[in-house]
């Protein structure tokens, strides 16, 4: 078995999991970070990370300049898009997203496309760890076939398999890679003592070392499902208050008053966890002939949310005697959640989309989403900053808004979609010729029209 002296680690994936995690590693070891995306690998090397989630401070302090130079090092990080690169480490840790397809069904190919790779680079007595979220049974069921049949070795005898699961909260600045307790798991006991002191070398949180890797695989599943379950009661409760006339955030204010009630508020469900991963523990709940009532419900009630929003913000106009046809409408907030870049599945396209369909003019907002990436996935042009003046005429040639125009005045309705920080000093007026929605109850209640 490896000792944590002779470790050297590649880490496959430098996203929002991936990177965080490749820059506690090369405080203490060799670390090769792979992206299959030579864009991102440029920028990384050039010493900052768009996802905002590692400082650019704290990425230089670690990088080395190319993999080459690597070996002659006792610690730090290269990155790279060469497969090559990764071929003399021993640690392999995989961090690829897990998403759906249309159909909510679990798309399996990134880690299946990185477990191909990995075996042709495996050698006898490497680790391969995954992170990525999944249903029980992929790792040693999906995942180690692949890496047996393109290595041609044999696992638990030749190479040995962990699984570890991502807990990154995108955006959160205080519970950091290195402050959240991990679980760890290993395919022997021999692999999960060593999986778990690696990481015990680097998360000051501490580890816990589960029995098995599947008992890990689901512990992962089913966090995010238990809070996708609880915020679907919230949102459903404030359907319910809404019919009744009765305020949702005051009704959870008093009942927060109880000492076990749980703080969980109405809004909009999105990114890559809360958002995806129900759907993969009730695919592996379905394939063994269970079909799960209360998650695939929640799911669907998180899921009618944006909907909701944009038919409650058609009454208001219809209440004040504002036109619906043509009106316009102005989204503030874009991403899945407040202070962070993420797009991934952001729900807010559902709003935005509900009101496009009553042929509304709306526009959309956000000072922390990038406009490119935007455009490209949704097919949306944002708004720009006034700041970024200089960047009116994107890298596609097509010209964009600024902030100049973002005259709050001009729209029949306000919807503040994400609860960013800059949002919450907004000079917001209630008045006849305008609806103001407040999906994340961040405004007072005096400034507004209605809130979920």
């Amino acid at each position: 078995m490896l000792t944590l002296q002779d470790t050297k680690i590649a880490i496959i994936g430098l996203g929002y999991v991936g990177l965080p995690l490749a820059v506690e590693f090369a405080k203490k070891y060799r670390t090769v970070g792979f992206d299959i995306d030579p864009t991102r690998v440029k920028q990384l090397n050039e010493g900052h990370d768009r996802t905002l989630e590692v400082e650019d401070q704290d990425l230089q302090a670690v990088l080395i300049d190319g993999c080459m130079a690597l070996d002659r090092e006792n610690k730090g990080l290269c990155v790279t898009d060469a497969v090559t690169a990764i071929q003399s480490c021993n640690v392999y840790i995989v961090t690829v997203p897990t998403p759906t397809d249309k159909h909510n069904k679990p798309v399996l190919t990134p880690m299946l496309k990185a477990s191909q790779m990995i075996g042709k680079v495996l050698k006898k007595g490497d680790v391969v760890i995954y992170e990525s979220t999944v249903y029980p049974g992929v790792t040693e069921e999906e995942c180690v076939p692949v890496l047996e049949q393109a290595s041609g070795l044999k696992f638990n005898e030749d190479f040995f398999a962990g699984y570890s699961p991502e807990r990154i909260n995108p955006g959160d600045k205080e519970h950091t890679v290195a402050k959240i307790l991990k679980v760890t798991s290993g395919s022997t006991p021999e692999a999960a003592k060593y999986v778990d002191d690696l990481y015990k070398s680097v998360i000051t949180a501490g580890t816990h070392l589960a029995s098995s890797i599947k008992v890990a695989e689901a512990a992962k599943v089913i966090e995010n499902s238990q809070r996708d379950i609880n915020i679907a009661f919230v949102n459903e409760l404030s359907k319910i208050f809404n019919l009744l006339n009765i305020d949702t955030q005051e009704v959870l204010e008093a009942a927060g008053t109880k000492w076990n009630f749980l703080p969980f508020k109405p809004g909009l469900v999105g990114g890559h966890c809360i958002g995806v991963d129900p759907f993969y523990l009730a695919q592996k709940a379905q394939e063994v002939g269970y079909h799960p009532e209360i998650i695939l419900a929640g799911r669907r009630v998180n899921d009618s949310m944006g909907s909701h929003v944009a038919t409650e913000v058609i009454k208001c106009l219809m209440h004040k005697n504002l036109p619906v046809l043509k009106a316009r409408v102005l989204i503030l907030g874009f991403t899945f959640k407040e202070n962070c870049p993420d797009v991934r599945n952001t729900r807010v396209i559902d709003i935005y989309n509900e009101l496009r369909a009553f042929e509304m003019e709306v526009d959309v907002y956000d000072p922390w989403a990038d406009p490119i990436e935007v455009r490209n996935e949704y097919g949306i042009q944002l708004m720009k900053k006034k700041v970024q003046a200089e960047l009116l005429v994107d890298p596609m040639g097509e010209e964009v808004a600024d902030e100049s125009s973002l005259d709050l005045n001009g729209y029949s309705a306000i919807i503040l979609a994400v609860g960013h920080e800059e949002f919450k000093e907004l000079h917001l007026v209630k008045s006849d010729v305008q609806v103001i929605y407040d999906v994340k109850g961040v405004l007072k209640k005096g400034q507004i029209d209605a809130r979920l």
